[in-house]
């Protein structure tokens, strides 16, 4: 978990772990996750949230809290691999909504 390794978003950041979901197709076919490699997760449960101070110095109210499932832009978040796990870091304005 995030808080074990001193993970900390700074600014409106968010700290998401991705969500690997198995899709169907129309025929009912499971295509693994493992399959679409090329392609980023766009759901995730959020670890962490960052300081809540933006680039002017003003706080800033989260629109989502830890634990939450959430969908977000899918090419907004920034990936980083921490002890050999993925995460993602996402600006608050790129989270699209919480499950």
């Amino acid at each position: 978990m995030s808080k074990e390794k001193g993970i900390t978003p700074l600014g409106a950041r968010i700290l998401v772990s991705p969500k690997e979901e198995e899709e169907r197709t129309k025929g009912g076919l499971i295509v693994p996750a493992t399959a679409a490699e090329d392609q980023k997760p766009e759901v995730g449960v959020v670890e962490k949230l960052g300081t809540g101070i933006n680039e002017k110095g003003e706080k800033i109210n989260f629109s989502v809290k830890e634990g939450d499932t959430v969908f977000f832009k899918k090419y907004a978040p920034d990936e980083i691999e921490v002890e050999g796990e993925k995460y993602f870091i996402i600006d608050n304005a790129d989270i699209l909504a919480v499950l």
